[in-house]
Parts: structure tokens; C-alpha cells; sequence
């Protein structure tokens, strides 16, 4: 079989667990426009990896009226906020990423967060060396199926790889017609991935990478 030409990652429940942290943002913005609706943690869990405005619905919805208002301060408050906070990265993520890097193994991320929120990661965690491209929903406007053929095509990439944590990230990988490693580590459940890690440095061993150039 062909050797993987790119990884191309998730973030939140893949790379690292920073929802204590949007809970933070969202009610953050909720106090500043006087809507009494808050955010816990096991609200926002289950609706990770959806896009803004559906997660706006479930949360928010009918308690403040301008969702294109609150939407926007929340990203606002999110580039103020995010970089100081930022999420707790899972374990063996840094070293492992850094020894595909030092393969010569192109690496990539598709997030459906906001347009600011890879900047933030990157920057908090100090991956951005690592990472050769990314694109988001906030910035594109598209769903992660469209972004991901997106990288290919700018790419010309022959075996690309997606690695995400739930069942959405699974359907946009074999949308865009690619393989799938599901995280079982993170937010949620996959029914039909290609492949399963159980530990983020599992994935040095479960490809061939072959030599990049």
C-alpha cells in the first residue's frame, strides 16, 4: 500500500482538552451582554467539533436575541482570552509530533473553531514549526470535508490521513475520500474509523510513512 504523504489533525479532543477554557469565553461574553444562560463543561462536550453558529443554537439560542452580535464578541473575547488560558495538551503529543516533523512527514490541521482558534493553539503550545498548513470553518466557511480536499488539492497529496475524535470528523474524512484514525481518547465515540489509537504516540507505528521529500 502507499506510504502517507500527510497527517492532518483535529484539535480539540485530538491535540489537546481546552474546553474548561471556551467555557470561560462563552460566559464571559454571555455576563458582558446580560444573558443569564450559562456554560458548563458537560454542556459544551457533545457539542464539540460542530460549527460555531450550531453550538450557538444548542446553548444560547432563544435567551439573547442577536446571535450575529454574540457570535461576534465571543470572537473577540476568544482571541483575548485563549491565548492566556489555552487547553491542556494529551500526553505524548508534543514528542510525537516532533518526531514526524523530524521524518519529514508534512503536517497539517482541519478545525471547525473559529478563525483565530488554530492561531491560538499554535501559539500557546508552540507547535507552529511543526505545522506546514491549516484551515478552519471560521475562515473558510466551509465544513471540514471541503477544507480537507482543499489541503489535497493545494498539496497534490496521494495519501492523506485525518485524525480526529468523533463521529462528524469521521463522516467529513471519507466524504473528501480519505482514510480516517479515529482517537479514542477524546470527546467521543466512531462506529466505523479505519483505524483506532488509544494513546496519540501510537501513531509513529501505525503507518508507513515512507521517505518524504
Amino acid at each position: 500500500m502507499q506510504a502517507v504523504d500527510a497527517l492532518i489533525f483535529d484539535m480539540d479532543g485530538t491535540l489537546w482538552d481546552a474546553i474548561d477554557s471556551y467555557c470561560a469565553v462563552w460566559n464571559a461574553t454571555a455576563a458582558y451582554l446580560g444573558c443569564r444562560r450559562r456554560v458548563a463543561y458537560d454542556n459544551l462536550l457533545p457539542l464539540m467539533g460542530k460549527p460555531l453558529d450550531e453550538i450557538y443554537d444548542v446553548l444560547i439560542g432563544d435567551a439573547y436575541a442577536d446571535r450575529n452580535g454574540f457570535i461576534g464578541l465571543l470572537a473577540d473575547n476568544e482571541q483575548e482570552m485563549m491565548p492566556r488560558l489555552g487547553g491542556r495538551l494529551y500526553p505524548g503529543v508534543k514528542e510525537t509530533l516532533t518526531e514526524l516533523h523530524r521524518r519529514g512527514l508534512p503536517l497539517m490541521m482541519v478545525s471547525n473553531c473559529s478563525q483565530s482558534g488554530l492561531d491560538n493553539f499554535l501559539d500557546f503550545t508552540g507547535l507552529r514549526r511543526l505545522i506546514c498548513d491549516y484551515l478552519t470553518f471560521g475562515g473558510t466557511g466551509c465544513d471540514k470535508d471541503v477544507n480537507l480536499r482543499r489541503l489535497v488539492e493545494r498539496y497534490k497529496l496521494k495519501r492523506p490521513v485525518y485524525v480526529g475524535d468523533i463521529q462528524r470528523d469521521a463522516d467529513s474524512t471519507h466524504a473528501a475520500g480519505m482514510e480516517f484514525v479515529w482517537a479514542a481518547y477524546g470527546f467521543g465515540q466512531v462506529t466505523d474509523p479505519d483505524f483506532k489509537i488509544d494513546s496519540f504516540a501510537q501513531l509513529l507505528n501505525v503507518f508507513d510513512y515512507g521517505k518524504q521529500t
